[in-house]
């Protein structure tokens, strides 16, 4: 293929002679359902083009035509040209006409990835082949943590334009940890009040000396949550709203100290934590706390209308048992409720709330760790700490996405070298995550119809601010989303190097979006941190 294409397409045919011009008289002709891809093309190639790209109808020339066919597959499409010098796009549903323009945006070359015309040229011609396009995987994500370190609405929005020039169509939103809570709920004020500010951060990993003694926090209001929603929803991505319990919640028991275990520690001199790591204090088993997140789920199912966010993820991850062993209220709850330990107190808590949201119309998902002590029934599974979780839970009939921190965790280090900055994990090269594959071979064929498709884990503890983001997300993420769009042969059978030739090619978009990504050579000057301590784990990571 010579049209570097990221994701590669389903097939390219035969070169045609007509192709499409791109120039002050082109129109949008924009059948019934495509109305959003209409108003999106407007926006970002009338932008770079300096174009009007008027309305015009189905017979005009030199048009872009959008279409829906509802024989196609729902998010493919079909992109072909005309020998009037138009280009159709056809969908299988808006979302398919959708990803058909980001295909053409890609074609139209990195000059369209900009928000004005850098040389006064107004007119793009263009020699095109036919193309037919479906993603293999239904869920295509990207979960992103501003808990760690928040991250302005206006960054986010960013990141949710970087995800649909990917064919990406699931933003993960982690909003709360022990680090900080980042939603407003009104019924709640000190959640953002108290829960949303912490009065320094450990610089580096747990293990370095350093700290950064500036105040750190922000949050998103409500109007702030809507706009980010309406946002993702034009662009065809669905957000995961993810409220952590019973653990990693030392921020909401700093704000509200009645959730904590208030029998075995003294809750109100919690502070919102200023460290990294897994954290001893977790929410109490009480019914005033069940209550109390009652509360701000409905909240949350308030901003995350159903349409754009069928499920709502509630972590489960990484929750400590050694306060509820200590606690004579958690161990009364347990023998109440008749539950043989800690592992199924854990479990009553998380089916509590999938009861919950299934009366909502909702699904819950939640970390792998939720298979601990049963899992109830509709729910779904993030995979994280392997693919083990994932396959138990696929094999026993639950939904999946695989999302293993050994493949697809993106603040682990790209490369093994001293400049890294504050180096996590183990190496994950561009490479390694390309050949990252969502359907491990052991799954039966009924289990694997479980798997949703993937997703990759943005961490933020070492990653201050968007700059940082980007060097870790990028190029890793152009792999990934090939990974989960592409029907690409079996890892070891993949084509790296041709993907390698059309990122020549996608760099120069990522640049004109101002992507600081890492250079194929390594960090720049200014990407470094030299003397940070990180966590950097040697070796090739198993496969578990």
């Amino acid at each position: 293929m010579d049209m570097e294409l990221i994701p590669a397409p389903v097939s390219v045919g035969d070169q045609r002679r007509c192709g499409f011009l791109l120039d002050p008289s082109t129109t949008i002709a924009a059948a019934p359902g495509t109305e959003g891809t209409e108003r999106w093309l407007r926006a970002t190639l009338g932008a770079a083009f300096g174009l009007p790209l008027a309305p015009g109808g189905e017979d005009t020339a030199r048009a872009i035509r959008l279409r829906i066919d509802p024989a196609l597959a729902s998010e493919g499409y079909r992109l072909t040209t005309q020998l009037d010098e138009s280009v159709v796009i056809t969908g299988g549903s808006p979302a398919g006409v959708f990803w058909g323009a980001q295909t053409l945006r890609q074609l139209l070359g990195p000059e369209a990835f900009r928000r004005a015309p850098v040389d006064g040229r107004t007119e793009t011609a263009l020699a095109f082949r036919d193309i037919e396009d479906r993603p293999r995987f239904g869920w295509r994500g990207l979960m992103l943590d501003v808990a760690r370190h928040f991250l302005p609405k206006d960054d986010v929005l960013r990141y949710l334009d970087l995800l649909a020039a990917h064919k990406l169509n699931v933003f993960h939103f982690h909003l709360t940890d022990d680090q900080g809570w980042r939603v407003e709920i009104k019924r709640y004020p000190r959640l953002t009040e108290v829960g949303a500010w912490r009065s320094r951060t450990k610089y580096g990993h747990r293990a370095s000396e350093l700290w950064d003694e500036t105040p750190h926090g922000g949050y998103y209001t409500q109007d702030d949550i809507r706009e980010i929603v309406a946002y993702a929803a034009e662009r065809h991505i669905r957000v995961v709203p993810e409220i952590d319990i019973p653990g990693h919640s030392q921020a909401a028991i700093s704000a509200y100290p009645e959730l904590g275990n208030t029998d075995v520690v003294d809750t109100a001199a919690l502070t919102v934590w200023d460290n990294w790591g897994v954290n001893p204090n977790v929410l109490a088993p009480s019914d005033h706390t069940l209550r109390f997140f009652e509360g701000v789920f409905e909240e949350l199912l308030e901003l995350f209308p159903a349409a754009t966010s069928p499920f709502i993820h509630v972590g489960g991850d990484e929750c400590p048992k050694d306060q509820w062993k200590q606690s004579p209220a958690a161990q009364a709850r347990i023998k109440e409720l008749g539950l043989a330990d800690e592992d199924e107190l854990q479990s009553w808590f998380i089916r509590h709330f999938d009861t919950w949201l299934t009366a909502r119309g909702r699904r819950l998902i939640g970390w792998d760790e939720i298979l601990e002590g049963g899992l109830a029934e509709g729910a779904a599974v993030s995979s994280w700490r392997g693919y083990a979780g994932g396959i138990a839970a696929a094999e026993a009939g639950h939904d999946v996405v695989m999302c293993p921190e050994q493949q697809v965790y993106l603040d682990h280090r790209q490369h093994g070298g001293p400049d890294e900055p504050m180096p996590i994990g183990y190496v994950r090269t561009l490479e390694d995550v390309y050949r990252f594959e969502p359907v491990p071979p052991a799954l039966s064929p009924d289990a694997a119809r479980h798997v949703l498709g993937a997703q990759a884990n943005v961490w933020t503890e070492v990653m201050q601010n968007r700059s940082r983001v980007d060097y870790q997300v990028f190029p890793r993420l152009a792999a990934f989303a090939e990974v989960a769009w592409s029907a690409l042969p079996a890892p070891a059978d993949r084509d790296f190097a041709d993907f390698e030739r059309r990122m020549s090619t996608h760099y120069a978009r990522l640049d004109a979006l101002g992507v600081d990504y890492r250079p194929p050579g390594g960090p720049l000057p200014w990407q470094q941190r030299p003397g940070v301590l990180g966590r950097p784990i040697e070796g090739t990571p198993p496969n578990v």
